[in-house]
């Protein structure tokens, strides 16, 4: 059998074309011009891992110090059984005269204490403070505690213990001599009732002393 002849190529090459497509999707110069098929720390990339969203921003400073007073698991008996939580006390204060102390719930031991320091903060109050000590002496009774409060002389320190000396030292409050007068351990009591004597506290108004009057000697008395 015959070979046939080849058939001749009829097909014209079209020219090549280079891409203008700067979205990105392969080239080199694509690569570099920060496209999205490029590197993401191009200049108009969506950013490396140094361009985040703030995620690890630096965080504000409170200005409200606080200190953890109380931990305690509680448990809330339903139809279902047993559920447990935590429960937190929190003292917050700036040092300056500002106290407050909250009271919450969590999950976990975490949440209860953010929750209760933001209980803290939304129920602060002014401590009147002269000379690092209270104007004059106090005493308040809350549930079952009793606590008494006295103002003390200058280097004499905060001469009381637990919850006392904790809102005493966030207020601001440098000296004082505290006693609690009741048997009771419980410190959310004592606490309350250290935050109801501070209330009682009042700066007494300035008395205006009148200036002394002097007697005028009548001239003709001096020069008859």
């Amino acid at each position: 059998m015959a070979d046939l002849p080849a058939q001749p190529n009829t097909t014209t090459e079209q020219p090549k074309v280079e891409s203008t497509d700067t979205r990105g999707g392969g080239g080199f110069f694509n690569r570099h011009a920060g496209g999205r098929g490029g590197q993401r720390g191009g200049p108009g990339g969506r950013g490396g891992r140094g361009g985040g969203r703030g995620r690890f921003s630096e965080r504000v400073k409170s200005e409200f110090d606080s200190k953890v007073l109380d931990i305690a698991r509680v448990a809330r008996v339903t139809k279902g059984g047993k559920r447990f939580s935590f429960r937190a006390t929190v003292v917050v204060g700036d040092g300056k005269g500002t106290i407050g102390v909250g009271i919450a719930k969590g999950k976990d031991v975490a949440q209860s204490i953010q929750k209760a320091t933001h209980q803290a903060q939304k129920h602060v109050f002014k401590v009147p403070i002269k000379d690092g000590t209270i104007p004059h002496m106090v005493t308040a009774k809350y549930n079952s505690a009793v606590v008494l409060i006295k103002p003390a002389v200058v280097g004499s320190g905060v001469k009381a213990g637990g919850p006392v000396r904790v809102v005493a030292k966030l207020g601001g409050i440098e000296n004082i001599t505290a006693k609690l007068t009741s048997r009771t351990g419980n410190k959310i009591n004592i606490a309350r009732a250290t935050l109801l004597a501070l209330t009682k506290l009042r700066v007494p108004a300035a008395v205006e002393v009148p200036a002394p009057v002097i007697a005028e000697t009548p001239v003709e008395a001096v020069n008859p």
